[in-house]
């Protein structure tokens, strides 16, 4: 569905300044990439005194995030055409997320940020979206003034953990079989007519989260443009949990990095050894392609995901802070094993 027909943004006086709020075009995709890149780079160059190399590591969050969910992405123009910030939103069905949001730096404090989210805002409300969230900086005063006034209430603390992958030959992952015990295989596998079925019990187990929650279009992406891959693991004929993971090239995933998007487990499978078997094997794959480490998000509110990545020797890289406005704003179990990145 679409969100309102693009428009002139409005300023805090009701004046209409020189900016124009519309959709990202294909032609746009490269300029709102290096928009993105340049005023992150700024940020990051203010907080820790040196400008990063490489802004996210090498991980990309446009092309692919366009083709997604070409009605959820903005930028802001001037009357020259020249683009000054762009706002990406994806919806995971009943929820929507913004990220990444972003303003040259000459152009803040002009509420710029402000149009771009009140349009990521709209189509949320046009497609029914009944929770909204954003991962932000929680140090920043300015990232959590903005979303405030937006009606979103911190939350807790997402860590992004990371572990070094050993040298060791990997070890092939097990074949899938017909009788009882666990096993992994990958999406990208199964026949076209099997995936469509693959789907719905994708969709039970997000179901069981949050009502409505569907990450369907981030597997679909991930299949169509080859990002990576989703990974499934069975005991049997049973779906015990699916991880839908990206690896270096165009993708989120950061240069010599396997990158975990999301990750489920079945509440019907609250086994201690399913989640260590899922990341063993996650691990593996990560070693035949010659990653050095595997990367992970985990949102502190499923305590039983962050102790595991904990016991399995996962460090934290760095926390962030999730943010959400909407419907059953803390509906997450701690007992779950979930984890979800929302950046």
């Amino acid at each position: 569905m679409r969100a309102t027909v693009d428009r002139a943004g409005l300023d805090s006086e009701s004046r209409t300044p020189h900016i124009k709020i519309r959709r990202v075009r294909k032609g746009d995709l490269s300029k709102v990439r290096d928009v993105i890149e340049q005023s992150f780079g700024d940020y990051f160059e203010r907080q820790l005194g040196t400008r990063p190399r490489q802004v996210f590591g090498g991980a990309q969050y446009v092309h692919h995030r366009w083709l997604m969910e070409p009605w959820g992405c903005f930028v802001a123009e001037d009357n020259d055409g020249k683009i000054l910030g762009a706002a990406i939103a994806v919806i995971w069905g009943t929820v929507g997320l913004v990220g990444p949001l972003a303003v040259l730096t000459n152009y803040q404090n002009q509420d710029v940020a402000k149009q771009l989210l009140r349009a990521t805002q709209e189509f949320f409300d046009e497609n029914k979206v009944s929770l909204s969230g954003v991962v932000t900086y929680a140090t920043s005063p300015k990232h959590l003034a903005l979303y405030h006034k937006f009606g979103y209430k911190p939350k807790g603390l997402v860590a992004i953990m990371s572990r070094i992958l050993d040298r060791s030959p990997a070890t092939p992952l097990p074949p899938r079989s017909t009788k009882p015990g666990l096993a992994v295989r990958r999406f990208s596998t199964l026949e076209e007519s099997k995936k469509k079925a693959m789907m719905l019990k994708f969709r039970k187990i997000t179901n069981a989260i949050y009502r409505g929650l569907d990450v369907a279009k981030e597997i679909e992406i991930v299949d169509g443009l080859a990002l990576g891959d989703t990974l499934l693991l069975e005991n049997g004929r049973d779906l015990v949990g699916f991880a839908v993971y990206h690896t270096p090239g165009v993708s989120e995933a950061p240069t010599g990095a396997l990158y975990v998007k999301y990750l489920a487990i079945g509440r019907a499978h609250r086994k201690p050894e399913y989640p260590d078997h899922f990341l063993r094997a996650l691990e593996q794959i990560g070693k035949e392609g010659g990653l050095l480490r595997i990367m992970v998000p985990v949102y502190c509110g499923y305590f039983a995901a962050y102790h595991a990545l904990i016991e399995r020797g996962y460090k934290v890289d760095f926390t962030m802070l999730r943010m959400k406005r909407g419907k059953q704003e803390d509906y997450e179990n701690p007992a779950d094993f979930v984890l979800d990145d929302w950046r």
